[in-house]
This record gives C-alpha cells, structure tokens and sequence, in this order.
C-alpha cells in the first residue's frame, strides 16, 4: 500500500485477504468521466457516471457483460432501483432535460433537469426516460424507501445540497432563509411519492424541515499539512471557500463549470477572461451563503445549523434512518413515510462534513463517515489527525447517539491520492458487524466493528496513484456487498469486482454463510436487515466464532464440530435427531460460557436447521 507505481489502468496493486475477481475499464463514451454510485437488480449492477450510468450483467463476475452504456449527463447520477424502476439524481447546471451532452447555455432555462429522473428499465437493454421531479436545489443524493405497509407507491428522499435555483426556473424556488420566508428551498429535504402504477405521475409530497433548532457546529479547522497548501495555491491564483467554518480549494472540474458559466451568461465564447475569473472570485462568498442559507458576511448571533443532508441511509425494518448532514448526524423515525421525523442528533469537532450512515444489522449502531475535504483532496496523509476524514461509531441507546471511537484507514497515502472515508456497506457474516468501505484512492478497506470501541481491518485492495506528480482525481467511489460479490466503482478505471478469502479474521464457513443471504435488488441508501437461511455454514460460523472468542473449550469445539459432520451425513429423521440432540446440550451449557449469546445462537441455528431437514 506503500510506495505503488502510478498510472490510470496499469497502477501498482497491493491486495490482502481478498481476491481481484475481474476489473473491467468502462466503455469508450464513458472513458475519462467520474464514475459514481452502484445500483444492483438480479444479475445485474448499474454503475451512475457524471456522463449518464451503465448496465453490466455480473452472472459471470470473472467477465462482466456491458448491457447499456446510457449517455445522460449528470452530476452525479446516483442511482436507485425498485422492480421495473430506474431512480437518478441530477443536480448540476449542466444537466439537460432531454439527456442532451451539449449542456445548457443560459442561466435560467426550462431545458435543465436538477431533481429525479425516472426510468423504466423492464428492458435493461433499452431504458425509456418516463419521467421526473424537478426539486429547487437538485438531487446530489437520494434514497428510496419502500413501506411494507403500502404496495402501491414508493417513497424517495432528496438531498440536494446545490444552490436554490430562480422562481423564474421553477416556480416556488425561494432561497431566502426560513426567517425572512416561511416557503424557503432551504433547510429541508424532500419526500417524492411514486405511484407504481404511473411512475410519471410521481410528486414532493413533503418537504420535512428536520434541522430546526440546530446551530452551527464546532469545527478543527485545517491541518498543518493543508495550511501551506491553501498558501501556496492563493499564491498561484487558485480559487479558495470559506464553508462551514473550513477554508477549501475548490476542485477544478467545479472551478471550470462555474467560469464557463460565466462566460456563457455574458453572451461570450471561448476561454473565460481575468474579469470572468475576478467574478467568480468576488461572488464565492455569496455562493457559499446561499448554499449555507446564512446571509454573506452576517455574525450576529449563533450560525444556523447544516441546510441539508448529504445522505439519508434508510432501514425500514426498524423504522429509522440515519441522515448524514452536513455538520451533524441525524436519527430520524420514519415510521411514517412521507413525514420523516428527527429523534437524535449529534456534532463532533472532529468531523467536517458528515457524509453517509451506516447501520449495524440489528439495527443496535450506525456508523457515519466524515468526507473531510469534500472528497477531491488527499485527506489520509501521513500527518493527518487520525480522527478527521475518518468513521465514528455510535451505539443507539434509548433514541440517543452514544459516541464509541473511530476508524480510519491503517494505512497512509500520499498527497498525490485523494483520500477520505466514502461509501460501503455491511457484509453478512452472522454473528459479526462487518463492513467494506471506498475510501477514494486510499482504494477499499474491510474492517470489523462488532465491538464498537475497537474496529479493526480485516481486508483491503489499493492502487498507486493516477498520476505521480499532481493530484488526479480517482479510486473507489462506491464499494457494496452484493449477493456473495464485493463489487467496486473505480471513479476513473471501470467497474472492480472482489471476492473474500479465508484469512485469521475469517473462516471460510462465516464466507459461505453470507453467500446463503441473497437479495433480489439492493440501493445504496436502502439498507436491507440480513436474514440467514438454515444451513450448516451458518452453525459452523458459530462454531468457529466460538473457538476465536474462546466461549468454549477446545475439546468441547472439536466434538461439537464433529457431531455436525456426522449430521450432515446424515439424513431424515436421523439428522433431525442429531442436530436436536446437539442443539439441546448446547442451551444447557450457554450460561456457563463466556461467550453465551453466541453459545444460544449456535443452538438456535441447529433447532432451524433440524426444522428445515426433509
């Protein structure tokens, strides 16, 4: 991980306890984009991309199939699936509404799409653009939460965390802040009801205003690191924010939009010019108060809190959400839909942008990680805080967040890298709260939190950096745990698909007992509550848990795993018999061990097992 040769697709490459099932470069209208988040439905995964999203079919992991490469450009195009369903985000001025790549030339234009586009994908060789949802500040992310109780609609939550766009664009757009206009774009998401039977006919049926009350959090500023760095690019002219009480330079693929922005609204072509340039620079701290619903320069009173989440993590099975926004992390009940409502929130000087949640399986944790530098700088440089641009772990305790530690990246990168904690997933491996997470070019990390206190690593694969000398953007976007794959998308490189191997963190049983959990589809903002069917890779993944945590004796591990031999062999009433007859000894002993719970789940496992034994 140290010290990898650079390059775009022939990057030096340092893997552990996982192995590189096929990594595929993206299709030539892709080729040089920003691939985003990951969509999974059947065989198949849809990849978004700021140029539009593609369709793979992974049946065969060892060679993906390009089913569609969809040319629709976007930031970011997040995508979200339900059946015949196709969900992408738009935010950007760019995007068109007709899927054109020629962008849109004016500043107010009824051409623009920044909301939900709606496809129908029941052909995924020929998605049909059936529709969207316009929203006043875009989509940058979106979740979509389906209601056991309702059959007949979805519900979809936006995070849109650009600018408020003119009245004269979409009438209603207000960007005054809630205390001079109670109809404000500001400081709300929005909930967006689909009607299955006519997705077209999809609506905001609320805009929930779940910050009230919150003030501006505390802040750690910059590392000495970034310091010299903001100097020395003012020195050469770079553009640099003040945002949430921390100084950034702003990416130049955003510089570049906004300058060409510019140009275009004063009727102009070509290169934009030093007074283009001065603009720019002049209104930024106007951009960065309409996008932070605070006035330019005002500092009386307290700062109002964050104006938007950046995720929303929705767990239906046990009614919450977990709202990564901003400047604080959100527990929301959402119980009922279309009416979101915030339990819990906490802030941490540590964090700087608090940017995804993710729950344990049993719904007992969230993690939320911090996007420190907004995802485009080097953030796990060698003298970075350890507790800036990482995870915090909180147990939930009576509707309350109880902080618990952190987890960073174990590994350096280099300035040339951007790197900070991203997008993952929980991998099911019963017993164990285990999770694989993109850390941009820091490449993909998988760690074990079951004991919240001390989260450790367990897996990783890396590349070197793009580029040896200046900083390019690219690495893992997204990384998700996907019916027995680990599948990856590389911002610039293409699609990455893993599988784990035994290792001393994990035993093959707990690997073949994820593989028995399967989903029909998977969304990266829908977290679904793993169940495990009976199987004896499950009981041996107990078994195994036990001899690692000692809640057994040696000898007692070793006639219990070869009673499950016999088991196995066994058939009928026998095996019923046997696993009955183990699963009863097991239960007498449990409150003798150290390790009980797990003792009872063992033999709860083998009572399933014996029911399902034909």
């Amino acid at each position: 991980r140290i010290g990898l040769a650079p390059g775009l697709f022939n990057a030096g490459e340092a893997i552990r306890n996982l192995k590189l099932v096929s990594t595929t470069p993206p299709p030539p209208s892709f080729v040089g984009k920003v691939n985003s988040d990951l969509a999974f439905i059947g065989d198949h995964v849809i990849q978004g991309s700021f140029a539009g999203f593609q369709v793979w079919n992974i049946a065969n992991p060892a060679k993906p199939v390009l089913v569609k490469d969809f040319v629709c450009p976007a930031s970011q195009s997040d995508v979200s699936v339900y059946k015949n369903l196709l969900f992408v985000s738009g935010e950007g001025m760019e995007g068109r509404l007709d899927c054109g790549a020629q962008g849109v030339a004016t500043a107010t234009s009824a051409e623009r799409l920044r909301g939900i586009r709606i496809f129908d994908i029941s052909d995924l060789k020929a998605p049909k653009y059936i529709g969207n949802v316009q929203t006043c500040r875009g989509s940058h992310t979106h979740s979509v939460l389906v209601d056991p109780r309702d059959t007949e609609h979805v519900y979809v939550y936006v995070s849109g965390s650009a600018p408020v766009r003119p009245a004269a664009e979409l009438p209603g757009c207000v960007a005054a802040p809630p205390t001079n206009d109670p109809n404000s774009a500001l400081f709300r998401i929005e909930v967006i009801k689909v009607p299955l039977a006519n997705p077209a006919a999809a609506a905001i049926v609320n805009s929930p205003r779940i910050f009230e009350g919150l003030v501006a959090p505390p802040t750690h500023g910059i590392s000495p690191a970034d310091r010299a760095e903001i100097e020395a690019a003012k020195a050469r002219g770079a553009f640099v924010a003040e945002i949430m009480g921390e100084t950034m330079i702003l990416p130049d693929q955003f510089v570049a939009a906004q300058l060409a922005n510019i140009v275009r609204q004063r009727g102009g072509t070509g290169a934009p010019t030093a007074a283009d340039s001065q603009r720019f620079r002049d209104g930024i701290p106007a951009m960065v108060a309409q996008m932070t619903g605070q006035q330019a320069g005002a500092n009386a009173g307290p700062r109002p809190g964050p104006n938007q989440c950046h995720d929303i993590t929705l767990f239906p099975e046990i009614g919450l959400a977990g709202g990564a926004c901003e400047g604080y992390g959100l527990l929301l009940d959402i119980r009922d839909p279309a009416n979101p409502k915030r339990i819990a929130a906490v802030a941490d000087s540590n964090f700087a942008y608090w940017h995804s949640a993710t729950f344990n399986n049993d719904g007992s944790k969230v993690l939320f990680t911090d996007e420190w530098g907004g995802g485009g700088a080097p953030k796990c440089r060698a003298d970075d805080p350890y507790a800036w641009g990482a995870n915090a772990i909180f147990t939930i305790e009576n509707g309350k967040l109880v902080f618990q530690s952190y987890y960073k990246l174990p590994a350096a990168q280099t300035p040339q890298e951007n790197c900070v904690a991203h997008n993952g997933s929980m991998i099911p491996v019963p017993g164990r709260d285990i999770m694989v997470q993109s850390w941009y070019q820091g490449g993909i990390s998988i760690f074990d939190w079951t004991d919240p206190k001390k989260p450790f690593e367990i897996a990783f694969h890396d590349r070197g950096p793009i580029d040896a000398k200046t900083m390019e953007m690219g690495g893992s976007w997204s990384v998700y745990w996907y019916n027995g794959l680990i599948v990856n998308s590389e911002i610039a490189r293409g699609l990455d698909i893993f599988e784990l191997v035994p290792s001393q963190y994990l035993t093959q049983n707990e690997i073949d007992a994820s593989k028995t959990v399967r989903l029909e589809y998977l969304n990266p903002q829908g977290q679904p509550k793993y169940v495990w069917p009976p199987s004896f890779a499950l009981s041996r993944a107990y078994v195994d848990q036990l001899s690692r945590s000692r809640g057994l004796s040696d000898a007692r591990i070793g006639a219990v795993r070869t009673a499950l031999d016999s088991a196995e062999r066994a058939s009928g009433t026998d095996r019923q018999t046997q696993l009955r007859t183990l699963s009863a000894a097991l239960a007498r002993e449990a409150a003798a061990s150290r390790d009980n719970a797990k003792v009872r789940a063992l033999a709860s496992s083998l009572d399933a097992l014996a029911s399902a034994t034909r």
